[in-house]
């Protein structure tokens, strides 16, 4: 059963790659770049959207204080990862201040890497690999491609999304079942899973952006996205931070 188990993720993972292709091009939303917040503080526009990237900001400065040095097979990932969440912090401001499509490349292709980054990383330490770079690498690069990819063919007016669907998609599926097939610490899941539930509730959010605008007044559901995708990456950030701490206390 055990032996069975190893393979699902790869048969999940070419199984997904599979549907895509089956479906065909996902274009964009074509009001994609409408958004609901139309604040302004000190001369920015769409202040909210812009400034709420901070957090990503924080997340990635505190990550990088406290794990930069980190032991461990998922080490290189993990570096991914927290360089994903600091250029999300400038891609996204960058993007929000004038949203468009060649803006829109340098917000995604960070969050691109950082899903890269966090697959290379349990990867490789659910399966007991010696090290994630040359994962880190091989994804990273894909990373850069699949929005590259869906540049493009936007700019051919065929837009296809796919790559980018697929490596925001992956983390999602392969972590929680890595874990579950290697029998990861109790902490670790309830940390993902923690992350994993504040992600949904961030989608949604970006989902009614309007809706949440005109129900809250004050705050629109994509800058909530923000508050809670940060603090997704936090709850993974303090995680990693704990287990270093407890890896220290015990050598």
């Amino acid at each position: 059963m055990k032996r069975l188990l190893v393979h699902l993720p790869l048969f999940l993972t070419v199984a997904l790659c599979l549907l895509l292709a089956a479906h065909g091009p996902i274009a964009q939303l074509t009001h994609y770049h409408e958004f609901a917040d139309g604040s302004v503080l000190f001369g920015v526009p769409h202040a909210a959207d812009v400034l709420s990237n901070i957090g990503f900001g924080v997340v990635a400065l505190w990550g990088m204080a406290r794990l930069w040095h980190m032991q461990g097979a998922g080490r290189d990932g993990y570096r991914l990862f927290l360089v994903g969440l600091l250029l999300t912090a400038l891609g996204s401001s960058l993007y929000h201040l004038a949203p468009d499509n060649a803006r829109l490349v340098w917000d995604r292709i960070p969050i691109a890497l950082a899903c890269a980054g966090l697959l290379a990383a349990v990867r490789a330490e659910c399966m007991g690999k010696p090290g994630s770079l040359a994962a880190s690498i091989g994804l990273g690069v894909f990373a850069v491609l699949s929005v590259l990819w869906w540049y493009f063919t936007e700019q051919d007016g065929a837009g296809d999304l796919r790559p980018y669907l697929l490596l925001q998609s992956l983390p999602l599926v392969l972590i929680p079942l890595w874990q579950f097939i290697y029998q990861a610490p109790r902490a670790d899941k309830v940390a993902f899973g923690g992350a994993l539930a504040l992600y949904v509730l961030a989608k949604v959010a970006e989902l009614n952006d309007q809706a949440l605008r005109d129900a809250l007044d004050l705050v629109s559901g994509h800058t909530l996205k923000h508050v809670l995708a940060s603090a997704a990456a936090a709850a993974l950030v303090a995680r990693l931070i704990e287990r270093q701490h407890n890896r220290g206390q015990t050598l």
